[in-house]
Order: structure tokens, then sequence, then C-alpha cells
């Protein structure tokens, strides 16, 4: 008997075919109660997988009035996508303009024509909605430390001169370290609290002026009169949030010479504060869409990340809002081609995506569903199918890849049940569109052995 033989069953009464977005309707079913859709992706280079979650995403927004959309990016990149989809004055009229202006590898991630499709879909949806109704669009990434602190200065020389000074401070600090990450992190080792006095200062410094303008929540509750919308609310806000990528990129640079899980945990905690503070933002019952990789997005106590104590946005969200609240769902192909890259910094290429492991949970799929399906998988703690409660592994491709080396890695021990709440299958793929190609920084190291 084949390995897929006894999944077979499970496959045929979970698996419905994926033609067009209309057959997301059993997803929103599921989505119109929660208050946070994170929506994963098995690679960061993957054609169908941005396709297939903006078309999610625009039901989602359209007919279930979520508010925005958090990507696993940088806060100030995001930021001149969100002026430009929400139509600002001083933002560009086409978002690829803004796409276009990503400069940290991987840029293929976001400055993507599918990023593109997307979010120009995004600016005419915004196009005439009252400024407090357009959706946005931002970053939860920790890694620009440096960009973060240019932003703090320019926003503080502008709106409290004052305080300039204990942001050059933070800025001083750093400074001798070239914008060189690596260098700073290998610095700690030495002076083991780097720059964190500094920091910290900083940090206070912006959560007060967060506070008086009435952008930061207190005792979770944000002060009434300002929020999306309000010029001076979004600038306060993002001067905070730059503030809080600094004190998260310090703590994360400090913990990565350590060489355990600590930067990885710091990554996602990170990112899972940015998402509540952006829910906090943008009002009650406000409801945001996530888009970040399958292993931060599909809860890690269902894969075997939990034995060595990692976490996740996915499992951090669930514990924060409530499973009920919180929807959570993973990509995956056969085969196919991706855009990635042979080394961390290396100019990216079209690769070959061979044909999934024996056994992987994409091999099953592969001879057993529709060639593009949906899974929405039912609410049971027990009695789950095969399918959901078998460890099997689950392909993860980063934005450093070795198609010749696959089967020895880049699969994930995976409980499917405990991991998604949903699936999306389709089984050949093809590499995103990169908006151009060209030699730009490449100073963060990989978190992950994947890249992700």
């Amino acid at each position: 008997m084949a390995v897929w033989d006894r999944y077979t069953h499970d496959v045929a009464g979970l698996a419905s075919p994926l033609t067009d977005a209309g057959d997301f309707d059993a997803l929103l079913d599921r989505a119109a109660a929660a208050q946070v859709v994170m929506l994963g992706e098995a690679s960061h280079g993957t054609h169908e997988f941005y396709q297939w979650r903006a078309n999610l995403t625009q039901r989602l927004i359209a007919e279930l009035g979520f508010a925005f959309v958090a990507v696993e990016g940088d806060w100030p990149d995001c930021a001149r996508v969100d002026r430009s989809v929400r139509g600002l004055a001083d933002a560009p009229e086409d978002p690829r303009a803004a796409l276009g202006a990503f400069e940290r590898w991987p840029t293929w991630m976001w400055a993507n024509e599918e990023v593109v499709d997307f979010c120009r879909w995004l600016r005419r949806y915004n196009s005439g909605r009252e400024p407090a109704a357009k959706v946005g669009f931002h970053g939860l990434d920790v890694y620009s430390l440096w960009e973060s602190l240019r932003a703090i200065l320019l926003h503080l020389r502008e709106h409290d001169p004052d305080a300039v000074e204990e942001a050059l401070a933070a800025y001083r600090c750093f400074e001798p370290y070239g914008e060189d990450p690596q260098r700073y992190a290998l610095a700690t080792r030495l002076i083991p609290e780097g720059c964190e006095d500094q920091v910290v200062d900083l940090l206070v410094r912006m959560r007060e002026r967060a506070v008086a303008e009435g952008v930061r929540a207190v005792d979770g509750v944000r002060a009434d009169g300002r929020g999306p919308g309000d010029s001076g609310s979004e600038e306060e806000l993002s001067a905070w949030q730059n503030a809080e990528v600094v004190a998260g990129a310090d703590r994360y640079y400090r913990a990565m010479v350590k060489g355990n899980v600590e930067s990885w945990n710091v990554r996602d905690q990170h990112m899972t504060e940015t998402l509540d503070r952006l829910l906090t933002y943008y009002g009650p019952g406000a409801k945001g869409v996530v888009w970040a990789h399958n292993t931060h997005v599909g809860d890690a106590r269902g894969t075997d990340m939990a034995e060595v104590g990692e976490v996740n946005i996915g499992q951090l969200g669930r514990d924060r809002y409530g499973r009920d609240k919180v929807v959570l769902v993973g990509f995956g192909c056969h085969s196919g081609t991706v855009v990635a890259g042979a080394a961390w910094g290396a100019p990216m290429q079209v690769m070959p995506v061979p044909a999934a492991r024996h056994g992987s949970l994409e091999d099953i799929l592969h001879d057993t569903a529709p060639e593009r399906a949906l899974f929405v998988f039912p609410d049971q703690a027990v009695g789950a199918p095969d399918l959901l409660s078998d460890w099997l592994g689950h392909r993860a491709i980063g934005v450093v890849y070795h198609p010749e080396r696959e089967r020895a890695g880049n699969y994930v021990p995976t409980k499917l049940g405990d991991r998604y709440d949903a699936f999306v299958w389709l089984d050949q793929t093809r590499g995103v569109r990169p908006l151009r190609a060209r030699e730009v920084a490449a100073a963060e190291p990989e978190t992950w052995p994947l890249g992700v």
C-alpha cells in the first residue's frame, strides 16, 4: 500500500477545489468572528502564494471589514507603501514606486509585481473612503535599526527639538559599527549591555509622546479622539513604532551572538507586539490580516519547534486573543520554481523546486488532492482525521535555498491540524516576478537555517 493511500479518504472529505476567489466562502465563514487572520507561505518567492493570499485578503477586507494588512517586512519601508495605498498627498500615486524603493535584501520578498497588484487594488479600494476607514499596510519586522533611528531623528527635529539629543545619543552609540549589525552583535560579547541604556531612554521618551498624543494604549484603552486618519496621530504611531524597532533590534542582535533560540523568539515576540499595537491603534473591534512565512504563522506547538523552545506569532496570537479569534492558514506546493538566493545576500535566482520528498505532506497531497484545493479544518479536539493528527514532513523554503540538498532538510515535522486552521494547496507553482534585479545591502544575518 502506498504511503498516501491511508489518507485518501481524509483528503476527499476535507478538500474543496480552488478555482477562483469565490471558492474561499468556507474560509470566510470561519474568519467571520476572527480578530486576526494569519496567511502563510511555504516560500518567500512563489507567485501563487502571493496571488492567492492577495485574493483572500481582498475578500477579508471588502466583505468582513478587516482594517489593515501587516506583513513580515520593515516598518519604514512599509510606511511608504501605507501612505501610497491610503492616497496621502506626499506619497507616490502608484504603489509600485513605493515598493520599488525597498533596499534591504531580499528585495523580491515585497518588491514584486504580485504585491504591486494587491497594493494598487488597495489604493483603489481606499479611494473615496473616509480617512479613518482606509485600510493600512504595515511592517512587523525588527531589522530596520538604522532606518528607524533616522526616522525618529527627523520626526523629533520637527515635532520635539528638546528630545533630539536623546535620540542622537542612541544614534552615536550605534554609529561606530557602520550600520553593520553583525559588528554590533559581536561587540556585545565584550560589552553585553551594548547600547541598551541609550535605547531604553529613547523608547521611554517615544512612549511618553505616544501616550500624550493618545496613540499608545493606557491599561489597554487608547485615548479618545486620535486614531487612523488623523495625520498627527499617524506620525506619532510611526515614531513610537520606530523606537520599538530600535529596542527590538538591539535585543535581537545581542541575542543573536548567543547562538540559541532567543533571537528567533525576540523577533516573533516583537512582531506579535507590533500587531497588538496596530489592533489597539485602529480601535475597538479592529481586525487585521498578517502575511508571513508558514514558520511564523503556523502554531509552533504543531511542529518540532516547540521541542527547542521556539515560539512564533501564530502561537502567541492564539494565546493572546484566543483560538476562536485567530485563524491560521498555511500554504504548500509540490513542485515548480521559486525565487531565492544561494546564500545570504547572494543574487536572486529562479530555482527549481523538486518534487516533494516521499511521504511528506506535499507528496501525499500531490497524489490525493485536486491540483488547487482549500482545506478548512473542523473544530474538534479528539477524533481528528489522520491527515490532521499524524506527524508529517511539511516543506519550508526560505530566501536561502539549495534545491539539490532539499531531501536532507527543508521539511518541518508538523501536525497539520494543530499547526493551522486551514490550508491552501497549489500543486504546481512558479517564482514571483521581482520589480528589478540589482545588488542591495544584505547586512542582516539570516535568523533561521532556512532564512525565513
